[in-house]
């Protein structure tokens, strides 16, 4: 009997950013990650659903896969900031008629998937 759990499994007892990165082998420095963890994530995630429909179904192809891009989206923290990678719509500014400009952002695009 294997006692290893699935890839599956494995996410979720995963509740950090450092989780993640720990589990997947990232290394990081602790302050990039403190600063932007729930960006990090987010875009992590991101990633992953732009290549949903190509991930392979085996555990180890998957588990190489979903590295490189926590990687990738750590990396994009390393050297930019939450403001300037915009993940959140609370950081897409448009310009206000009167003039100016605003990140309000309507509940329905919240929580739409």
């Amino acid at each position: 009997m294997n006692d290893t759990p699935t890839l599956a499994e494995a996410l979720e007892d995963l509740v950090s950013a450092e989780d993640f990165l720990d589990y997947f082998g990232v290394p990081y420095d602790s302050g990039v990650v403190q600063v932007n963890r729930l960006h990090i994530l987010q875009r992590f995630h991101d990633y992953l659903a732009r290549q949903a429909p190509g991930l392979p179904p085996e555990d180890s192809a998957r588990r190489g896969i979903y590295r490189q891009w926590l990687e990738r989206a750590y990396t994009d923290f390393v050297a930019s900031s939450a403001q300037a990678e915009k993940v959140f719509a609370v950081f897409h500014h448009s310009g206000k008629a009167g003039g100016g400009s605003t990140s309000f952002v309507p509940l329905a695009r919240v929580f739409r998937r």
